[in-house]
Order: structure tokens, then sequence, then C-alpha cells
């Protein structure tokens, strides 16, 4: 986990064109079809906290966690400079998501950008649904993203390329991933380049980020709730075989 604390540094640069707002609409529809009372999130990997801003918005009070110290920093700094109108519905701290427990309780929990699919191993992606699980209060959701098995192997990842700037660095980000299928896990090998505009020295980093895919049987496996539904990500259609990325929603019995 240590490789998200240099992450964080161009963290939000590199996803500026992530449609948030709209990605937060999308779960607030879900919540509002599944449970139209909700007020109250938890939200495990929370990164910088755009997502949560967003979700303040609508109506909510977050509390956000993330394994990585730098992530926190940047979300407690927009909190204080960005989102001071929405401050006093926001929280922040570190957190493993295996392990935290905020002793509070929560009509939701949420876990997006793939938070789930990193838990590559069944011990720890157990152990991140008991976190969910022990925050939610009964009849509470737990929503959360992943790849989805059926559409990863349908369409293997492929070797990419992003390139970006502002007014201080370019990035370019080479992600040249290899597949595992006897253990339903890609390495995802990023190899980075971040050239300072001002001075011209060029910073190379490499990473790699082992990403699981799950399967929906597994799921419900290894889950204990219950299911009420799974859709392609950012739709209401069922997952199909060439979906990538799916969203599950399961209820506390």
């Amino acid at each position: 986990m240590k490789v998200f604390n240099r992450y964080s540094e161009y963290y939000d640069l590199l996803y500026e064109d992530k449609e948030y707002e709209g990605e937060v609409q999308y779960i607030h529809e879900l919540i509002h079809a599944y449970m139209p009372k909700a007020k109250t999130i938890l939200d495990l990997g929370c990164g910088t906290g755009r997502h949560d801003f967003f979700l303040a918005q609508q109506g909510y009070k977050i509390d956000g966690v993330d394994f990585s110290k730098s992530m926190i920093d940047i979300a407690l700094k927009k909190k204080e400079l960005e989102y001071k109108d929405s401050s006093s519905d926001l929280s922040f701290s570190i957190g493993d998501v295996r392990s935290v427990r905020t002793e509070k309780k929560y009509d939701v929990v949420v876990s997006l950008f793939h938070v789930m699919s990193y838990q590559t191993k069944n011990i720890d992606l157990q152990a991140a649904f008991q976190t969910a699980k022990v925050h939610l209060k009964k009849g509470g959701l737990f929503i959360f993203d992943y790849w989805y098995g059926p559409g990863v192997l349908t369409d293997p990842p492929s070797v990419r390329v992003k390139r970006l700037e502002n007014e201080n660095i370019h990035v370019t980000r080479i992600a040249e991933p290899i597949v595992h299928p006897n253990d339903n896990c890609v390495d995802v090998n990023y190899s980075i380049f971040i050239k300072d505009k001002h001075t011209k020295i060029v910073e190379e980093l490499t990473e790699t980020h082992k990403m699981r895919y799950l399967f929906l049987s597994e799921i419900e496996e290894i889950s204990d709730f219950t299911l009420l539904n799974s859709y392609e990500w950012r739709k209401t259609e069922p997952l199909r075989i060439s979906s990538w990325n799916g969203i599950t929603i399961l209820k506390k019995i």
C-alpha cells in the first residue's frame, strides 16, 4: 500500500477528467432507489475526497477513510480551502478498509474507484466486507464498484499511455498489464515520468497496482449480505459478458 503515498502527489491531476459529479449523481440515485431516507455515509477508500464533496452537496453526512496519509492530508486541505460550505458534513481520517472502526453506524457504506478490487486475497476481501457490515445499521446498504471478471477475461487489458499537465508539471504514465488468470488478478505496471516545467528535471517512478477481478458468485459467497442487485457501472442494466466495470448493492440482513 506504500505506493499510494507517492501516487497522491499527482492523483488529482491524473483524474481531473474523471466525472466525479456524474458518478455521485448515479450513486445518489441508487441510494434513493433502495434506501430513500438514508442520510449518513461511510466512504471506504476515499482518496482525496472528491466523491465525498459531491455526496455532501446531495445532503449526506460523510466520513471518509483512506490508508494513505498523504491522500487524507490533501482531502483535509481541500475541506478547509475548497469545501468550506460543506465542511460540517465532511470528516476524513486515516484507516485501512480491512480493519478501521469508527465506532459509528451509518445508513450506507460506499467504496468507489475499485477499492474492493485492490483486496486481492480472500482474507482481505472478507475483512473489507466485514468492515462495511459492522458500520451499517440493520437494513443498511453497501455499494461498491469493481472490475468484473467476465469482462476482463473477454476483453483483456492492454498497454495504455496517458499524458497530462498543469502549470507546474507534465506527466506521462504508461500502463503495462499482466493478467494472472489462475489468481483472478492483473498486475498493472506503471511507468510514470514527471517533468518539472520550471527546472526541466524529469523524475521517473515505477509502480505496480495488483487488481482483482470479481465474479458475482464469489461476492455472494464471501459477503454475508443480501445481494439486492448488480449493474454495469453508471447504468441500471444487468452485467454483461463484455462489462468491465460492475457495481453491486448489498443489504445488511
